[in-house]
């Protein structure tokens, strides 16, 4: 048992990090549509000078990407296509606010960070009880 625990698991590691981009896309995305509501986000999106559709897209990326993840179907390169909505929420709303997160609007850093765990589950795969498609 101990030596199991001392052996590094990468399908453990890549469900891990597989699970917890997919609850962090859902709670961005259910934000979105329950806390702030279409209106509102697409109101926001506006504010930016964004397009309506942006916000649409924003929530069903969130969402959509989040159950993709969550569920595990071509983990990888949903993680992979999600990168330039998080780039673009650098480039639209956090990137002149500074690098930390905690300042006023919410520096890029966070959108950062998941830009790169993005990238190691797509370099890791899609985890252990990842849902398979053999073709």
């Amino acid at each position: 048992m101990m030596k199991a625990l001392l052996t590094p698991q990468p399908r453990y590691a890549a469900l891990t990090l597989r699970l917890a981009l997919a609850l962090m896309f859902l709670a961005h995305g259910a934000t979105k549509l329950f806390v702030f509501t279409p209106s509102g986000t697409v109101g926001y999106f506006a504010s930016l000078g964004l397009p309506a559709a942006f916000a649409y897209l924003a929530m069903i990326g969130e969402i959509g990407g989040g159950l993709l993840l969550l569920s595990g179907l071509y983990a990888r390169w949903i993680a992979l296509a999600l990168i330039p909505l998080l780039a673009g929420t650098i480039v639209t709303v956090h990137g002149h606010n500074g690098w930390m997160f905690a300042n006023a609007g919410g520096g890029w850093e966070y959108p950062a960070f998941l830009i790169a765990a993005s990238l190691a589950l797509f370099f890791l795969g899609d985890g252990r009880n990842a849902a398979a498609i053999k073709g």
